[in-house]
């Protein structure tokens, strides 16, 4: 009654009022009746599954140029399909088209039972078949792999402590290797006041939204309040209304963090800092980064609050790579990988570093 009462009102009102009012009905409808956008699109087949990881190839029809294949590996927050989120902005798209052989470790999404899982089960019992898999499917004998966010620093783990797998080159994605100064993830988490025990053993696996409400909290008004002000600003924009809705579902389409893992990631890496000096143990064996000998890229953002470029160019002093380059990007943790600068610079950068060692 009173939205048919305002309808009527609006041939009367000034024609800055009638903008704003038009404005915020749209805004209305895409928050409340608009179907969510279709994700993750280009074709797969699934090769591989171990309890709820699955592990996809990508399929083109345009023919593979570089025999190497890629294999990416996201984080445990999350899922990976931003790495494929939209037709025209997706790295895995981009890839393919540039005729690589392209392969996604996907973790799934874990349940109560999963909360014992520990980074020594993916890091040990996982990646390593899904590597050795992705040369059986390919019948290469070198891989390539690609990790993003955590999935690099976990992706640097495991290379570290499989110095003989054919690992031929390796990308790191905005990926943490030093936890010394991590901004305000250090106060949040200092164990003077965060108990990550009391956390895991209260909630087993820490549900998305605590994830999702920390990272927020970095900088509360530009991430609480910032997409819906924008949103109200330029709903009238179709091309900036698909983009929200798109980087919306994926932000906001978390998955549980099986506790052990959690505790281990925050006492080992964010209030220890043992990776960087080589104090990290996975399963009884000690963590060398100067095992690493693949060709390295390894890419930070430039705006990332996430993973700091100092965090990320960290790693660059302790492998043994004769190949390795830094590069930070200006970007933030999530455009690096979707958005104009990410089709315009992230993706060749990555194309042409990956083209010139897959031959």
């Amino acid at each position: 009654m009173i939205t048919k009462q305002i309808e009527d009102m609006v041939d009367w009102m000034p024609e800055e009022t009638k903008h704003s009012y038009h404005r915020f009905k749209r805004t209305m409808e895409i928050l409340t009746t608009d179907p969510e956008p279709e994700v993750g699109l280009t074709p797969k087949e699934v090769i591989w599954t171990k309890n709820k990881t699955t592990l996809y190839r990508y399929i083109s029809e345009k023919p593979k140029k570089y025999k190497t294949p890629l294999l990416m590996i996201y984080a445990l927050i999350n899922k990976p399909y931003i790495l494929d989120l939209t037709k025209g902005s997706s790295l895995v798209e981009y890839l393919l088209d540039q005729g690589f052989d392209v392969y996604m470790l996907d973790w799934g999404t874990p349940g109560y039972e999963d909360q014992n899982m520990k980074l020594d089960d993916y890091i040990l019992d996982y990646i390593p078949r899904a590597v050795k898999k992705v040369l059986r499917t390919s019948n290469e004998k070198n891989i390539s792999i690609l990790g993003y966010c955590m999935g690099g620093t976990m992706t640097s783990i495991f290379a570290s402590l499989y110095p003989n797998l054919p690992i031929k080159n390796l990308i790191f994605m905005t990926s943490p290797f030093d936890f010394a100064d991590t901004g305000l993830y250090g106060c949040f988490l200092d164990d003077r006041y965060f108990d990550v025990d009391k956390v895991v053993e209260t909630l087993g696996n820490v549900p998305p939204e605590m994830i999702d409400f920390g990272n927020k909290m970095l900088k509360p008004i530009t991430n609480f309040y910032g997409p819906y002000v924008n949103l109200l600003d330029r709903s009238d924009n179709p091309q900036f209304v698909k983009s929200w809705k798109l980087i919306q579902k994926w932000l906001t389409d978390g998955i549980p963090f099986p506790g052990e893992a959690y505790r281990q990631w925050i006492r080992d890496f964010y209030q220890q800092n043992k990776l960087i000096h080589g104090e990290l143990t996975i399963r009884g064996h000690k963590v060398d980064l100067g095992n690493i000998q693949a060709n390295v890229l390894n890419l930070s953002g430039e705006r990332d609050h996430i993973a700091m470029p100092h965090q990320v160019e960290a790693l660059m002093d302790k492998i043994s790579s004769k190949d390795k380059e830094y590069k930070c990007i200006p970007t933030g943790h999530v455009s690096v990988v979707y958005g104009p600068k990410a089709v315009k610079i992230t993706y060749p950068t990555i194309g042409d570093w990956l083209a010139e060692r897959s031959k």
